[in-house]
């Protein structure tokens, strides 16, 4: 089932889960023990996270070094299968630009298809470690909004090779991201928008957010959007703090503002234990804020931490 048909068949407020692939060498029950808890809240789909390789550089027996690329955290689109298949719930798999090809991202979207996967979430992805700025591969996308072109052009049965003449259709709901404190690229939020605009024209049919600890961002983003014609559904996207550290590396990697009022009461906490119960009751009163306003979904990142998560759904469902 497309994420679009959860959101227009539903009487109330949705919640769903975003989680990590694992690293490379554990097994699939990583998984299912991380998602077995929040379960019970009958999320309406998981979304899997994907992730470009890593250039590494492995020293060899006569001292040189090697150049190998490693992906630590592969299997994303088996992960969307064996969620569907052990869970019997919809799977929603990331689509990044960075480190892949047109071909190669034609044959995920193939498998996906094959394996009765009909959503996606198409993003450009960051700048590969190494590099100051995004560079896309030789024959890879560079922005999101060429990637998500590319979808629809498969879901009209138009495959790169010209000669696949009346190709199969595949039938993707395609989701993708929005800022509600502007992509940090962008030079303003108007702008931002401009771009998510020309997304939903080609044929984005949803929205989901980047984190955000001010619930009056994300009304503003809402508002700004529609009054820019952007009628999709925003999905509002959620994530506990969890740890001091997060005082200065959310705005640093996701260039994201704190509330004072957070940020102090973080502050004068003694440990992360401390820090973790500040976070998770922020995250109740976001959530119970932003359910009362009729949000389409509450999707939350649980990024290793399910059971902060767990806490926050139950007092809020």
């Amino acid at each position: 089932m497309k994420v679009i048909e959860h959101i227009q068949q539903a009487k109330d407020t949705l919640v769903s889960f975003e989680i990590l692939p694992p690293l490379k060498g554990r097994t699939i029950n990583s998984i299912y023990e991380h998602l077995d808890p929040l379960m019970a809240f009958n999320p309406s789909f998981i979304n899997v996270t994907y992730h470009r390789s890593e250039t590494m550089f492995k020293k060899k027996s006569d001292g040189t070094f090697e150049k190998v690329e490693v992906r630590k955290r592969p299997g994303t689109v088996g992960i969307c299968a064996a969620i569907m298949n052990h869970y019997q719930i919809d799977a929603v798999p990331h689509l990044i630009c960075g480190g892949f090809a047109k071909r190669e991202t034609e044959d995920a979207l193939i498998d996906l298809h094959f394996l009765g996967i009909d959503n996606v979430l198409v993003l450009r992805g960051d700048a590969a470690k190494n590099e100051s700025s995004f560079e896309p591969e030789p024959d890879g996308h560079r922005y999101a909004i060429d990637l998500l072109k590319q979808v629809v052009s498969l879901n009209h049965g138009v495959y790169i090779e010209e000669d696949i003449k009346n190709g199969g259709k595949t039938n993707f709901c395609i989701g993708i991201a929005g800022y509600p404190e502007k992509h940090f690229e962008a030079p303003n939020l108007e702008t931002d928008i401009m771009y998510l605009k020309a997304k939903v024209e080609a044929g984005a049919e949803y929205i989901t957010t980047q984190m955000f600890f001010d619930n009056q961002k994300y009304f503003d983003f809402v508002k700004l959007c529609k009054d820019q014609g952007v009628n999709v559904p925003v999905i509002p996207g959620l994530k506990p703090i969890t740890n001091r550290k997060q005082l200065s590396m959310l705005p640093k990697v996701f260039h994201v503002d704190l509330p004072t009022d957070l940020s102090n009461a973080i502050l004068k906490c003694k440990n992360d234990e401390e820090v973790e119960k500040v976070g998770e009751e922020w995250l109740i009163h976001q959530s119970r804020e932003l359910k009362r306003a009729g949000v389409p979904v509450l999707h939350y990142y649980t990024l290793g931490k399910p059971k902060v998560i767990e806490n926050v759904v139950k007092a809020v469902f």
